[in-house]
């Protein structure tokens, strides 16, 4: 029974700090509640079963959070879920101390055509 709770919180201190590093963001609960399981995993192999339980528990979390951390990274599932939009657009700079932008030429031609239809003598 105490082996099964051992693997039982490792496992899932393991599963949710993947799913904290690779699917939710910023360091929440999940990376919290992970963190908790794998060392509340550790201790409880110190208390209950002994030393040498409790390091070989240690290592052996440590060494399948390393793995499945490796193993999902190399899996390409990031890829999957992650957009692949491409921007071509090139920004092309005006010179220094001038700024001619599209809205400036939009306000300049608005003007033209407003003295434009100003200058026109009335019917």
């Amino acid at each position: 029974m105490n082996i099964l709770i051992l693997v039982l919180l490792a496992l899932a201190g393991v599963v949710l700090l993947v799913l904290e590093l690779f699917l939710i963001p910023g360091m929440g609960i999940a990376g919290i509640a992970g963190v908790c399981c794998q060392i509340g995993a550790v201790v409880y192999a110190y208390m209950m079963i002994g030393a040498t339980a409790g390091h070989i528990t240690f290592f052996a979390v440590l060494l399948a959070t390393i793995v499945a951390i490796y193993a999902f990274y190399k899996s390409r599932a990031i890829e999957k879920m992650g957009l692949e939009a491409k921007i071509d657009d090139k920004v092309e700079l005006a010179a220094p101390g001038k700024k001619i932008s599209r809205l400036q030429e939009e306000a300049e031609a608005a003007e033209q055509k407003s003295e434009a239809t100003s200058n026109q003598p009335e019917a």
